[in-house]
């Protein structure tokens, strides 16, 4: 080596002790923290922090909401923010603007995040439990069902899922249908205790199956026991009968989907039937057409439509069979239409339905029928 050489070599090694901001790499894009807070029923607040040698210029937060679908969804948060070398941002997902999650559900989430460089990085998909940490729940599970509660010893939970099995095997009898996944059902100790883990609940509102969630939620308190089970048959048969039809292409009917729900409860309430019966005597029914679409919101008209529907699930069941629901039921699945199903299955359409069920059907005595409360709100 020559001594030109040496010495360039040594001024450049004392140059670097001199000032070694000029020789050290750029610190990397590095994601320090992310977290996920939940406020029960309002709210998750994502929050996220993260570095790098020059400024940090984009950062997004990625979630899916875990529920049944036909494709998933991933929905995607731009942050704004001030460009810098550090950054520590949050974002809240409000219920409000998505309608609620019903407890126990669970949301996916992860963040991507890129600097001035072209740097990137980003953090593994981690979960969040969307839990109603208001209260100390204890669970019991039997076959596809769990069972949640926090007011009450065993005794009492295993009543509720005797009530759960019970409805289950009912179900099966007059449809042929059966759980396909499992399912989640959380007892609230009354109906105040259910409201509030809902976003601008119906006051009347006692129990509900979140379908696509395959989660039920209901206000029981230990002397509303009878309710309580009806309650139970009623929401668990609304979860297994969207399992089996669920398609892409069209929604059950309404008329069907609450007539097997009240079905599944066991002889019809005094309530519903005497709305029936002053229909049958006055001949103002509503058509099997309306009956398809969501009721109204008049509490008269509400309750004779439930009554109706009950009253031609019934028709159905015992003029054609199981195994004729069965194929209704599926049918629907493959997507036809309601005219189409029935044809089909039955050989008549909706205005074919209403013309036989109307010459059929006579007045229903309440003397077989145990009085209760009326089932409140149910949504979907």
């Amino acid at each position: 080596m020559t001594k030109k050489l040496i010495l360039l070599v040594l001024a450049v090694c004392s140059l670097a002790a001199l000032l070694p901001g000029l020789v050290r790499a750029q610190p990397e894009l590095t994601i320090r923290d992310s977290s996920a807070q939940v406020a029960f029923p309002m709210a998750i607040s994502f929050g996220l922090s993260a570095e790098s040698g020059v400024n940090i210029t984009d950062v997004r937060l990625h979630y899916r909401v875990d529920r049944v679908s036909f494709a998933p969804v991933t929905s995607e948060v731009y942050i704004e923010f001030q460009p810098a070398t550090e950054v520590s941002l949050s974002w809240s997902l409000e219920m409000i603007r998505i309608g609620g999650l019903p407890p126990g559900s669970s949301v996916e989430y992860w963040w991507t995040v890129e600097d001035a460089g072209g740097a990137t990085a980003a953090t593994e998909p981690a979960v969040v439990l969307f839990d109603d940490n208001r209260y100390d729940w204890q669970s019991l599970t039997e076959g596809r069902v769990t069972l949640y509660w926090y007011q009450g010893d065993e005794s009492f939970a295993r009543e509720l899922m005797a009530a759960v099995q019970q409805a289950l095997v009912r179900l099966k009898d007059y449809t042929g249908v059966e759980l396909e996944r499992p399912v989640k059902l959380y007892i609230y100790a009354d109906s105040q205790d259910l409201q509030g883990s809902m976003i601008y609940p119906q006051e009347w509102t006692g129990g509900v199956a979140f379908t696509r969630y395959e989660i039920m939620a209901i206000g029981i308190s230990h002397d509303n026991l009878d309710w309580g089970k009806r309650a139970i048959a009623h929401e668990l048969t609304h979860l297994v009968i969207h399992q089996v039809t669920l398609n892409p292409y069209i929604n059950l009917p309404t008329w069907l989907d609450e007539g097997l729900a009240m079905h599944s409860e066991g002889p019809m309430e005094d309530v519903f039937v005497n709305y029936l019966n002053g229909a049958i005597a006055e001949k103002s029914f509503i058509s099997v057409q309306s009956l398809s679409s969501p009721f109204s919101a008049y509490a008269g008209e509400a309750a004779l439509s439930y009554a109706q529907s009950y009253s031609l699930v019934e028709f159905l069941i015992a003029n054609y069979g199981q195994d004729k629901m069965f194929e209704l039921l599926s049918t629907l699945r493959a997507g036809a239409t309601y005219d189409g199903a029935l044809e089909k299955v039955y050989g008549f359409d909706m205005d074919g339905l209403d013309e036989l069920w109307r010459e059929r059907v006579t007045p229903y005595s309440t003397a077989r029928i145990e009085p209760g409360p009326v089932l409140a709100g149910v949504g979907y």
